[in-house]
């Protein structure tokens, strides 16, 4: 197995949650070949995580936002970064749930961990089924600004939501995985 060891590495562009990055790399050669490099660029991404709160009823709690680079309105489940330094993955989770639908969970699952897109990314997403909800007293909610002030919290049906994305309607990859993954845990209990 070849060893692919970055052999140099330098940063073109700081942004706030991820640098975008060009490495170059050592790349397999056939027998008695000079040696071959490749030059990659790729966002160095501080992270994500992903609640899926479900209810009693077994429903999971979809919001619709805005999101810039799609240009549109998307259904997705509460998420965020982990840009707050040495923050638990579940703690930021628990954070996200809070501040963008006015949740607490008693209970959190891990649901698993997954790249978003590994060909230019590297964000790591954390997913986890939030149970035991109740809300968030009126004076702890956090002050929602930008597109989150617009957010809205609708609870659907599990297999809604995933006949939803077969029919294109939930175009978010994040989401769809996030469903795919609570029906899984849920079939698996």
């Amino acid at each position: 197995m070849h060893e692919y060891r970055v052999l140099d590495s330098e940063i073109i562009h700081r942004g706030w949650c991820y640098d975008l990055t060009a490495e170059t790399v050592a790349m397999p050669v056939e027998a008695d070949a000079p040696p071959k490099t490749a030059r990659r660029e790729f966002l160095d991404h501080c992270g994500a995580v992903v609640a899926v709160p479900l209810d009693e009823q077994g429903r999971v709690g979809l919001i619709r936002q805005y999101r810039v680079p799609a240009k549109e309105l998307m259904w997705e489940f509460p998420a965020g970064l982990r840009d707050l330094p040495g923050e638990d993955p579940a703690e930021a989770a628990r954070r996200e749930l809070a501040e963008e639908v006015d949740l607490h969970a008693t209970a959190l699952v891990e649901l698993g961990e997954f790249y978003t897109s590994p060909g230019i990314s590297n964000e790591l997403i954390h997913y986890y089924l939030a149970t035991g909800l109740a809300p968030v007293p009126e004076a702890e909610r956090h002050e929602r600004t930008d597109e989150e002030t617009q957010i809205e919290l609708v609870w659907w049906d599990l297999d809604k939501a995933l006949a939803a994305v077969a029919e294109g309607e939930i175009r978010n990859g994040v989401c769809a995985l996030a469903l795919n993954l609570t029906r899984l845990h849920l079939e698996r209990r």
